[in-house]
């Protein structure tokens, strides 16, 4: 289905009798896997206007912020990619025009369909990376194949997550389960969000994430809070070659999940998001829930993420050795559910 839209934007779509998937051609997006049962997209979509991230300009659209997000938030959807980089530029990488997570979510990408797969490529021109995603269909299970080249001269450490954002009807306050093969946890300290409720810099068995007033929380159900903000990073397990998570909502009775090669990437971080940030564009009217899985535990620059090194003796992230490739694969799966799937073969790697 080239020359589609989707929320003003340029995209492309494939679907079987199960699935509908659409992709962006500005900043890569996938805007949704949308289960044809139901009637239910599980990825998050802004309560804000969207636009394509070229047409964007601080004096032309103010509505999105001042922050150094904003140009990634005019048109961010779904599932997006955070790289070279998870996190904020350096001063010196943002005054040469890096955006906080990298090119990978803003740059135009070269899109073709042949009505069963998609083949999405990139150049970043500031990171000297080219970029390349196949989607594909296989029933109710989509199929990632992602291919990360250097075109340097020179090793580098790089940022590479999968942002994978979930939002309403979705996403609903103190109801939404989750389950996930995470291992030891480490809450994020600092001002990451207005209302943070947990223990800034604790470490945790997941689960259970320490409260800052004491007690613990159940990051298996959402927040039933009116209003929370928080950060939480997942050591995946090492002894399981596959690692995975799982999203279930009781009310819509269906389920997204997610499952890739631990060794690919080891970490998860789950960002919420529950009406804390007032600023533009949020506005205090946003509610997300994140399964960020990817080769970082924490969205910070390159340089903390160097400096930083190791976190429960595993790396922080990975090296793309000079004029070389990465290759990773990962799938995704909605689909109707009675309950959230407990397995670690939900969705199967296997066709």
């Amino acid at each position: 289905m080239p020359n589609t839209t989707y929320r003003g934007h340029r995209a492309t779509s494939i679907e079987n009798e199960h699935l509908r998937v659409t992709v962006t051609h500005e900043g890569g997006h996938v805007a949704e896997i949308f289960d044809k049962q139901t009637g239910v997209n599980p990825l998050w979509t802004p309560p804000w206007p969207s636009i394509e991230p070229s047409r964007y300009s601080i004096a032309k659209f103010p509505e999105y912020g001042t922050s150094g997000e904003a140009k990634l938030l005019s048109g961010i959807l779904g599932h997006n990619l955070c790289l070279d980089i998870f996190g904020g530029p350096s001063s010196e990488e943002a005054a040469a025009g890096m955006e906080p997570h990298g090119e990978g979510s803003i740059v135009p990408y070269d899109v073709s369909d042949d009505g069963a797969t998609i083949t999405m490529r990139a150049n970043l021109p500031l990171a000297q990376i080219r970029f390349e995603r196949q989607i594909e269909l296989h029933r109710a299970n989509v199929r990632f194949l992602e291919k990360v080249e250097n075109l340097a001269s020179t090793d580098r450490p790089i940022g590479w997550t999968q942002h994978v954002t979930l939002g309403p009807p979705f996403i609903e306050r103190g109801s939404t389960q989750f389950r996930a093969s995470a291992t030891r946890s480490v809450a994020l300290g600092g001002d990451f969000s207005p209302a943070n409720y947990l223990k800034g810099g604790a470490e945790f068995d997941w689960p259970n994430a320490p409260l800052k007033d004491g007690g613990t929380c159940d990051l298996r159900v959402f927040n039933s809070a009116s209003v929370s903000g928080a950060y939480t990073a997942h050591l995946m397990s090492p002894e399981h070659e596959h690692a995975f998570f799982a999203a279930f909502s009781p009310a819509l009775k269906v389920a997204i999940g997610y499952i890739w090669k631990q060794a690919d990437f080891p970490w998860m971080g789950i960002w919420e998001e529950n009406c804390s940030r007032t600023h533009a564009p949020w506005n205090g009217k946003a509610i997300t829930r994140a399964m960020e899985f990817g080769v970082s535990p924490f969205p910070e620059s390159r340089r903390e993420m160097v400096e930083r090194g190791k976190t429960f003796g595993v790396p922080g992230f990975r090296w793309l050795p000079a004029k070389s490739r990465l290759h990773a694969e990962y799938w995704a799966s909605v689909r109707p559910e009675k309950s959230v799937p407990e397995s670690m073969n939900w969705p199967s790697l296997s066709r």
